[in-house]
């Protein structure tokens, strides 16, 4: 029998899903055949095929009432979030505090609620947290980042154990991946292409195929799959002894 990815009848709510990482999630749950609701802080235009919602994800009441306002809820995916780079000898405690929050608690605070409407749902639900390879190596510049994100795959396995049978929440630690921030954070594009070749694969990954482990986790084709984190990076990062050798 061949195997089919089908998202058909489910409803997932991606936050941040309307650039980015998060649009080339929201567009693999699409294509899969999923109902899809996107949040933002701001009003933006909605990705086609799907409806956009104003809300704060820091924000504990609002994201009751979003998540509240839906028919159903089978798939959450955490994916706001984020952090300019910032020494962090300098940076001020409110600068840290929303760093955390922002990439830590918010997605908990969307977790428990996706949670009680998953709970009450005989299909139960899927939940799925971007984290970022940061969580597993030193991240100068963005060091409460890095921390927070090791938390939130901490979180992840400890949620997967609390919330099962009825709810299944992963984690996606994402490596490089070229969005329409690329320049700001790795330089014109002799530069991309000198870290590039630094990545095992020898490229950035696309925001869509984030999408694609992302569609596969929240699918029954993972229906055994929970508190794991899976490593979208190309294959890590070469060795800086192998750089040197190489001249690169």
């Amino acid at each position: 029998m061949p195997l089919a990815l089908d998202l058909t009848g489910r409803t997932a709510l991606v936050t941040g899903g309307t650039r980015g990482i998060g649009l080339g999630i929201t567009q693999a749950l699409l294509a899969a055949g999923a109902t899809v609701v996107t949040c933002s802080r701001s009003a933006v235009e909605p990705v086609p095929g799907t409806t956009h919602r104003v809300c704060d994800v820091r924000d504990a009441d609002a994201v009751q009432e979003l998540i509240g306002s839906l028919d159903r809820l089978d798939v959450l995916v955490n994916n706001a979030g984020g952090a300019p780079a910032t020494d962090a000898a300098t940076a001020s405690p409110r600068f840290h505090e929303k760093i955390v929050g922002l990439n830590l608690l918010a997605p908990l605070v969307c977790a428990q609620a996706a949670n009680a409407v998953m709970q009450r749902q005989e299909t139960g639900g899927a939940i799925v947290n971007i984290s970022s390879v940061s969580a597993n190596r030193p991240a100068p510049t963005i060091a409460a980042y890095g921390a927070a994100k090791a938390g939130l795959d901490s979180l992840t396995t400890s949620l997967a154990m609390e919330w099962a049978p009825r709810v299944r929440v992963n984690a996606v630690d994402v490596g490089l991946c070229r969005t329409e921030q690329t320049d700001d954070h790795y330089g014109d594009d002799a530069s991309v292409a000198r870290i590039e070749q630094t990545i095992p694969l020898r490229r950035m990954a696309r925001p869509e195929e984030v999408g694609n482990v992302v569609a596969f986790l929240a699918s029954d084709l993972a229906s055994y799959v929970s508190g794991a984190t899976v490593a979208c990076h190309g294959g890590g990062e070469t060795p800086a002894f192998l750089l040197v050798q190489k001249g690169l």
